[in-house]
């Protein structure tokens, strides 16, 4: 058994000792492969977004589990909440006045499913709330949000308001988990549900940019006409990929960890 483990913690040991900016090529190497991968066992692509809601629904149902068993919200971010239900109602929003179709049931499910963990952690298990570690301020991610918003939309033909909102959902996602790895960076050490729901969210952010990503592929380019003119379609693939890096870095010490069998993950300064 020890000898099985010996080339993955090998493997990691390397990538840990590596400098940061080949730590940053080893991670576009393997986004890349698994996208190629993706390419080719995923047929129909749009799949791909749906799946990465679901995964987000996944991970709710996580931190619920967690909730109703523990009896604890230790760990957890209401800030990261708060943003996360925000940007499901604006973009449920959009949905009913612009599309309908199965995103808004997901987003649906999910919002309720945040907004329940939102309510526990505020008034049911308030006394396990970690208020003094959770101090990133929300307006330091919504004000510049909406300030894109405003400037940098799509430009289609829906009202401008709507595209308005549309794109600040779309920024607004993008860092919503910043408040939650600011968090897990005070304490150091992060528990298993939490671990879970985390790796969940990274894994819904890759599966949304890999949609993305492989669209346009597939398009030769002519999504990105389709979604607009100017610095908008630019935009959305750069928030798709800023989200999915933003939880890269988590990531790999999560996988890490489980294939140590550590229930408990400790993360080292300066990953998050």
């Amino acid at each position: 058994m020890r000898g099985s483990k010996t080339p993955i913690h090998a493997v990691a040991t390397w990538v840990r000792r590596q400098p940061p900016k080949v730590k940053a090529f080893l991670a576009v190497i393997s986004g890349m492969a698994a996208l190629v991968f993706l390419r080719f066992i995923v047929h129909d692509h749009d799949n791909l977004f749906v799946a990465a809601e679901a995964v987000h629904s996944l991970g709710i149902c996580v931190l619920i589990y967690k909730l109703m068993k523990e009896k604890t919200c230790a760990g957890l971010s209401l800030k990261s909440q708060e943003l996360t239900a925000m940007f499901l109602a604006v973009r449920l929003y959009c949905s009913f006045v612009m599309e309908y179709d199965i995103h808004t049931l997901l987003d649906s499910a999910t919002l309720v499913a945040t907004l329940w963990v939102i309510y526990m952690i505020r008034f049911k298990l308030r006394s396990s709330y970690m208020e003094d570690k959770d101090n990133f301020p929300i307006y330091y991610v919504a004000a510049p949000c909406a300030v894109f918003a405003v400037f940098v939309h799509p430009s289609t033909s829906h009202h401008m308001v709507n595209r308005i909102c549309w794109a600040f959902c779309v920024y607004l996602e993008a860092v919503s988990v910043l408040p939650q790895l600011r968090v897990m960076q005070n304490t150091k050490i992060v528990e298993p549900f939490t671990a879970h729901y985390v790796f969940a969210l990274g894994v819904a952010r890759f599966l949304s940019c890999a949609h993305w990503v492989l669209q346009v592929l597939d398009t030769h380019g002519r999504l990105l006409t389709a979604l607009g003119y100017g610095l908008w379609p630019s935009m959305v693939l750069l928030s798709e990929i800023v989200q999915t890096f933003i939880l890269a870095d988590f990531c790999y010490y999560y996988v890490k960890s489980v294939v140590g069998g550590q229930l408990v993950l400790r993360l080292p300064s300066g990953v998050v």
